[in-house]
């Protein structure tokens, strides 16, 4: 049997050399190991009990050797010998939980069915493998990426206690299996588009134009991953949303960039599926029967982005699947996104890679750049270019008419106010007295200011007073605006009077 040892840090880098007759494992027999390995370590897992997360959580690792015909503490298995590390198994046990994730949920979905392999349209060597049931995507990590991952633990896991809406990566799982002189280290996480849920364009969108189109190669699958200038051709208007999921999305993108920028985390992307339900209704003969009902809280787009919603229950299962409404022209879509590839830091070979791309091409157009020109290019890129807000034409409208009457209220005001220093232009409207001038044949008929004077001043407190002769004054209507007057001014300065008609003193007419 050959021998495997590992670093003195515990992280499993390195394998010694295996003896010849040992074989390579078959893609089969590492995806079996895979599996009987996660199932191991969380089952192991829950015979320890709850307790708070503690600091060096973050930075343990357990590894664990299961031979083929079994041990004491491990079962007997028909795949090659292997050797099982888990990384903070404490922590991400924390991590399942805040979703809402059963340990024997977790195992049903991984264990219970062969692992779907999926083809891998980035420029990475990784291997994606999803569960049966389309809710976990298993994806093989570069030594660097595991150990940058677990790093990235204790601010994570802050981020995830504030916030567990977001759209970055849900990590549920960290593990390393050495089996026949192979090391596969495996990171579970969240499924951002559901195999059940056709997928009409998929795009994988950086807020870069460098060399941001998919090959020919890409382009010939049967469900191809479209980039950043294959976007502005194909859906160069856009993706329109209502005002407030327009708001909600780009409140979360922006939250989850400035904290991948706080982490120096650069070179991220944006997953998007487009699915338009104009054109072919959903099939559910592809939905998943072994579900079993679970539902992984806040794990779909939908969910992702309402942070204002206090708490809601998980969506059932419904012909969305979560998806988030948007409309492209006349059609009506569902839109799947999430933000993934979070694990590539701005390190020196970042650096450099980023200044020799910058000596051949514009260097604020590669993909690789600094972390907050990055986040910044990516959040102005998406929030003009990939995602629109409606405007509605009646809420406009509305909107509008209260902007010009607020307006015409305000010059009316003014033009009052300016009037009250000047000398009133005195008018009279006959139309609107011929009703009530008419109406009673104990009106007088209108006479001159002159005529009237003497009456006036006699009558003036009897007047101010009467309730009867502001109804009587309210027939009057005047062409133009007149300042609120004060009663003695108005009873000074009108054209015209209009006696009580119950007062027990007549004016004396000449």
């Amino acid at each position: 049997m050959s021998t495997e040892t590992v670093d003195k840090d515990g992280r499993g880098t390195k394998t010694s050399k295996t003896s010849k007759d040992h074989k390579k494992p078959t893609p089969e027999a590492l995806k079996g190991a895979i599996q009987l390995g996660i199932g191991y370590a969380v089952g192991n897992l829950s015979s320890k009990p709850d307790r708070d997360v503690l600091m060096q959580d973050f930075s343990m690792v357990e590894t664990v050797f299961l031979p083929s015909e079994g041990s004491n503490l491990t079962p007997a298995h028909h795949f090659p010998d292997f050797r099982l590390k888990t990384y903070a198994p404490l922590a991400f046990r924390y991590f399942r939980e805040l979703f809402g994730i059963k340990p024997d949920d977790y195992l049903y979905s991984i264990c219970k069915e062969p692992l779907i392999e999926l083809s891998n349209p980035g420029a990475s060597s990784s291997w994606f493998y999803l569960t049966s049931d389309d809710e976990f995507i298993i994806k093989t990590v570069q030594h660097k990426e595991a150990e940058f991952l677990q790093k990235l633990l204790p601010g994570y896991y802050m981020n995830l206690n504030q916030n567990p809406r977001t759209l970055l990566p849900k990590f549920y799982g960290l593990y390393c299996i050495q089996c026949g002189g192979v090391t596969v280290r495996v990171v579970v996480m969240n499924n951002v588009l559901p195999r059940a849920m056709k997928m009409h364009f998929k795009y994988d969108l950086k807020g870069s134009s460098y060399k941001r189109r998919a090959s020919r190669k890409e382009r010939v699958k049967n469900s191809p991953t479209f980039k950043d200038l294959d976007f502005q051709e194909m859906h160069q208007d856009g993706l329109y949303f209502d005002p407030d999921t327009y708001s909600a999305l780009m409140k979360t993108l922006q939250r989850d960039c400035r904290v991948l920028e706080s982490f120096k985390i650069m070179d991220y992307s944006l997953l998007l599926g487009v699915h338009v339900l104009d054109r072919k209704p959903l099939s559910r003969g592809n939905r998943c029967d072994s579900r079993r009902g679970q539902k992984v809280l806040y794990s779909t787009a939908l969910e992702s982005i309402q942070g204002n919603l206090k708490d809601p229950e998980p969506v059932a299962d419904d012909d969305t699947l979560g998806g988030i409404p948007a409309k492209h022209k006349d059609e009506n879509l569902l839109i799947f996104l999430g933000i993934i590839d979070i694990l590539q830091s701005y390190r020196f070979i970042k650096k450099v890679e980023h200044s020799w791309k910058a000596l051949v091409h514009d260097g604020d157009t590669v993909s690789v750049h600094r972390p907050g020109f990055y986040a910044d290019r990516f959040l102005k890129f998406m929030g003009t270019t990939v995602f629109r807000k409606l405007h509605p034409l009646r809420g406009a409208s509305s909107k509008r008419k209260r902007s010009s009457l607020h307006a015409g209220k305000s010059a009316s005001q003014e033009f009052l106010s300016t009037q009250k220093e000047k000398e009133e232009k005195k008018a009279q409207s006959m139309d609107n007295l011929d009703g009530n001038f008419y109406s009673s044949s104990k009106q007088p008929d209108l006479l001159p200011k002159s005529a009237l004077t003497e009456s006036i001043r006699n009558d003036e407190e009897e007047t101010e007073n009467s309730d009867d002769r502001r109804d009587s004054s309210s027939t009057l209507a005047l062409d133009d605006p007149l300042p609120s007057l004060s009663r003695s001014q108005s009873d000074s300065e009108l054209d015209v009077y209009l006696p009580h008609t119950d007062s027990p003193r007549r004016p004396s007419w000449s």
